[in-house]
């Protein structure tokens, strides 16, 4: 006899926490509950936002990444991640050997030139496509992009996400959240 499927219960989180907002910005359709759609549909913006291929290499790297990501995520492989699930799940380590790469892959299709930077257009295009307000994106530009340039390197960005999700200080994150 199967045993009863019971129903995921929606985040009761206090959303003014790093962890509770990258949650709530994961939970695309918000409805509470990260599902695998909420996850790759971030992708699938993401691509459409540059005008990749489906069959761009760039974006099949991203689509693997991510393929890795969520079967870390979901352990149990019910298809969704609820929020005790995901504080219980992210930190330092899990942020070092699952998420840099699955966020890198996506920084990478915003990355026309392929020179390891964003301009403000690019962080801007591609923030938007993960979720975020355009003028949080531009706040969130201004504040990794410490000598003016006029580029945010992966590497900053990548760091300023680490930061943000295991309590350090993240101007990156404090202005896209």
């Amino acid at each position: 006899m199967p045993f009863p499927r019971t129903e995921p219960q929606q985040a009761q989180a206090d959303h003014t926490t790093p962890k509770a907002r990258i949650y709530a910005m994961l939970d695309t359709d918000g409805d509470g509950i990260a599902s695998r759609d909420d996850y790759f549909v971030r992708i699938e913006r993401a691509r459409q936002a540059t005008g990749r291929a489906d069959d761009d290499p760039l974006v099949l790297v991203a689509r693997a990444a991510g393929e890795r990501a969520w079967a870390a995520m979901d352990a149990n492989g019910d298809g969704v991640m609820t929020y005790k699930e995901y504080i219980s799940w992210v930190d330092a380590e899990k942020f070092d050997t699952i998420c840099q790469y699955a966020l890198g892959a996506l920084f990478d299709l915003a990355d026309i030139d392929r020179d390891g930077t964003l301009d403000r257009p690019g962080f801007t295009l591609l923030r938007q496509a993960l979720g975020n307000r355009a003028d949080s994106a531009g706040a969130a530009f201004d504040a990794l992009d410490g000598d003016g340039d006029g580029r945010v390197s992966r590497q900053e960005y990548l760091a300023s996400i680490r930061a943000y999700v295991t309590g350090g200080t993240s101007p990156m994150g404090d202005a896209l959240y």
